[in-house]
């Protein structure tokens, strides 16, 4: 299935592996900001910048290169001792986000991930890396966000950081490029419902595939880590609905999904030839502007969203 010609956000969902190998190839450039290998990191975000800071911080602490925790900027834990705080928000403008790295300035050495080189967040962080190449004009984030992960994926990997079993970055742009290319599953477009399902890094995924699907498209998802499956969300799977695993499933799973009549939609696992679970994302997102259409909402333009949370504290 082709990009939509009127969606800026297809548009910008096929340009994915353009931007993760140039955010590769910058490296370098951004090396002030990024953790340092053995220091305790805190990893922050709202949104999908925090499901990416999930997923960061589970691949750099397997990968031995250091402690990290990730949070919603609402959510740290002051009391909790860190060598650095990591931001990474889009607009540069995110209230809980600037609070954070205003209150630690000048106690711990921060760094920020942005897309606007014009923003507070510049002067907020102690170093910043701008990846003004992967911004957006949608509301709904999709490149900025994969391009931060393949950043951070990227730099795990020049470090010799990056855990068993997860491929070099260049793998996973080309299976993104697969993934842009390969049609999308009627049974699956057809789908009411929708459980995303992942293991380490990969249920940070899980979380922001459902999130896309709601943004964009209104649609009945969620997320969850893939062992609590049995725990209770396998009681809403059934006919119609989909059960998407980002990575590796665990023994049994999608035994039991066909047991309960449900559709395992994986394409990402152990087999050779299975999509990079990063790629596996871009195929959400594009089922994600397909239902939106299919629906006859704006992917662009979702309802009760803006780009950035700017609140008056005031009245906060």
């Amino acid at each position: 299935m082709p990009p939509s010609e009127t969606s800026r956000t297809s548009v910008e969902i096929a340009s994915q592996p353009g931007t993760w190998r140039r955010a590769a190839e910058s490296l370098a450039l951004f090396a002030d900001a990024l953790p340092r290998r053995g220091e305790r990191v805190a990893v922050v975000g709202c949104g999908t910048s925090w499901f990416m800071a999930l997923a960061y911080a589970n691949l750099r602490e397997e990968g031995g290169h250091g402690e990290t925790d990730a949070f919603a900027a609402s959510e740290f834990p002051h009391g909790r001792a860190y060598d650095r705080v990591l931001a990474i928000t889009r607009s540069g403008t995110t209230t809980e986000v600037l609070d954070l790295l205003t209150r630690v300035k000048g106690v711990i050495p921060t760094g920020a991930i942005t897309a606007d080189p014009e923003t507070p967040v510049m002067t907020a962080a102690d170093a910043v890396a701008v990846l003004d190449f992967a911004d957006e004009q949608s509301v709904v984030q999709t490149r900025f966000a994969t391009t931060v992960l393949a950043l951070l994926r990227a730099h795990l990997e020049a470090e010799n950081a990056l855990p068993a079993g997860v491929r070099p970055l260049e793998r996973a742009a080309l299976d993104a490029e697969r993934a842009l290319a390969e049609p999308l599953e009627p049974a699956v477009c057809a789908a009411e419902q929708f459980t995303f399902l992942g293991t380490g890094w990969t249920y940070g995924l899980a979380l922001e595939a459902g999130l896309k699907m709601r943004e964009a498209a209104g649609a009945w998802t969620e997320a969850y880590p893939a062992m609590e499956y049995r725990h209770g969300p396998i009681s809403i799977t059934g006919p119609g609905r989909v059960a998407w695993l980002f990575g590796p499933a665990p023994q049994g799973l999608a035994e039991d999904i066909a047991r309960v009549g449900g559709l395992h939609a994986a394409a990402s696992g152990d087999q050779a030839d299975a999509l990079d679970p990063l790629a596996d994302l871009v195929r959400a997102q594009r089922l994600a502007v397909h239902l939106a259409e299919a629906r006859g909402y704006d992917p662009d333009r979702p309802r009760n969203l803006t780009r950035s949370v700017i609140l008056d504290h005031a009245s906060a």
